[in-house]
């Protein structure tokens, strides 16, 4: 898969982690920023991410912002992403198989890079089921969340 990344000068620091274990989990990373730990907005760096998930130019996105908060919630406002913040294993693998989250978030000033390596690995082999036998009530749940994104 090709996965695209961003970060904020808060996350910056685990950018190398971060683009590291996207390798080592055998997909290639899309680094859309940023280059250093100079100040910039999250809202940019979200956008990027979720207009190539949106884009079909990646098929997942990871950001990463000094708490996970801001770029997760900037995530959020693009149709056809499902963004997560996530800071254990189990809601970074859930959170694909259940609900078909596409976007993981992570805050660098919350977790350490070996914890970033896990959750990137979690996340990214973890597979939506909901179009599987008996992913019924997932799918159904799934389709009310995108009801609610038409609604606005």
């Amino acid at each position: 898969m090709k996965i695209a990344v961003g970060f904020d000068h808060a996350g910056f620091p685990l950018k190398q982690a971060v683009l590291e274990a996207v390798r080592a989990a055998g997909h290639e990373p899309i680094d859309l920023g940023t280059n250093s730990a100079e100040p910039v907005d999250f809202p940019d760096y979200s956008e990027k991410v979720g207009r190539a998930v949106q884009r079909g130019e990646a098929e997942r996105g990871i950001l990463v912002c000094g708490s996970g908060v801001g770029a997760c919630i900037a995530a959020n406002k693009l149709k056809g992403v499902f963004a997560g913040l996530c800071h254990d294993t189990y809601s970074a693998a859930q959170g694909v198989a259940h609900d078909d989250m596409n976007v993981l978030c992570l805050g660098a000033r919350v977790i350490g890079p070996a914890l970033a390596i896990e959750l990137i690995k979690a996340f990214l082999s973890a597979r939506y089921i909901g179009n599987e036998p008996g992913g019924e009530r997932l799918a159904r749940r799934v389709a009310k969340i995108r009801k609610l994104e038409q609604a606005g």
